[in-house]
């Protein structure tokens, strides 16, 4: 589990293509201090497992599923990647839970600058409008966002400085995809509407 507050930004120092899927080399900085193999870290949103450390540079696998599904097939040799540690017992709740696991590829289609300041909106699937709520908590990229508003395709988030300046949103141009988890409360109580006959 995580909070969706990210740690820091990683950069991207390898990609080697391991058919079908991928391995990456990423330089987590401070988020490798005390890196462990087989520890989980969430990178742009996805949980993933260390398979390697050298120094600050942490290795990861992404199966054909994970990048089927995810935006981490499209990052390159000097990506930057949003970095989370997996939540320990006992750690403050900063951001909302979030499992790691991607719901769906999103795209930005607006962006409003309001220096220093932004209001980005963006797709998503149908079938996820029911799961994000006005007011409600979204992951994009990993980042614990609060929702504006919502519609059958689309929603939106306001961005504060801080969020812009450490995390990947505030490099993002409309028509790059972004990874989305919904809401796991929300996640459950539609399930548990759709089941109650």
């Amino acid at each position: 589990m995580f909070t969706g507050l990210v740690e820091t930004l990683g950069t991207i120092v390898n990609v080697l293509n391991q058919d079908p899927g991928k391995r990456f080399t990423v330089d987590a900085g401070l988020v490798a201090e005390d890196a462990a193999i087989g520890d989980s870290i969430c990178i742009n949103g996805c949980c993933l497992t260390v398979v390697a450390i050298n120094g600050t540079n942490l290795d990861f696998e992404a199966g054909a599923e994970t990048l089927s599904r995810t935006n981490l097939g499209e990052q390159t040799v000097g990506s930057q990647v949003n970095l989370e540690r997996s939540l320990a017992v006992g750690d403050r709740m900063g951001g909302h839970y979030v499992s790691g696991h991607i719901d769906a590829v999103g795209i930005l289609i607006e962006r409003v600058d309001d220096p220093p300041w932004a209001n980005l909106r963006f797709s998503m699937p149908r079938h996820l409008a029911s799961q994000v709520a006005s007011k409600g908590s979204i992951a994009i990229d990993g980042i614990s966002l609060t929702v504006v508003d919502v519609s059958e395709d689309t929603f939106t988030v306001a961005l504060i400085p801080h969020t812009l300046t450490v995390t990947t949103l505030g490099n993002r141009k409309v028509g790059d995809r972004v990874n989305l988890e919904t809401d796991l409360l929300a996640k459950y109580v539609e399930r548990a509407v759709i089941n109650r006959d």
